[in-house]
């Protein structure tokens, strides 16, 4: 099972593939992706890390949050579930009926 971890405070210029390889110095990492703006494509300054076990995740946090990745300090934690979008598609437009 693979243990997501959350990576914040990235440098904007930081790439997957040099994610993938700072963490891959604590075990297997089955995924990296970095949050970019829709509109610009810009890097958001965070993302995601997938490690293969618990146990990786736990020494990738230990190990990396708080170590200098391109002039930034990484902040790295275990990811918190998504929470649902509350944006359903009734929002918007005109009220029909009395206020």
């Amino acid at each position: 099972m693979t243990a997501k971890l959350y990576v914040g405070n990235l440098s904007y210029s930081e790439t997957e593939e040099g994610l993938r390889e700072v963490f891959s110095s604590c075990g297997v990492v089955e995924s990296v992706k970095i949050i970019t703006d829709r509109d610009t494509g810009r890097s958001k300054g965070f993302g995601f890390v997938e490690m293969a076990t618990d146990e990786e995740a736990e020494k990738a946090v230990s190990e990396i949050n708080g170590k200098e990745q391109g002039g930034r300090t990484l902040k790295v934690s275990p990811a918190r579930p998504r929470e649902q979008s509350s944006r359903g598609g009734h929002g918007g437009g005109r009220r029909h009926g009395r206020f």
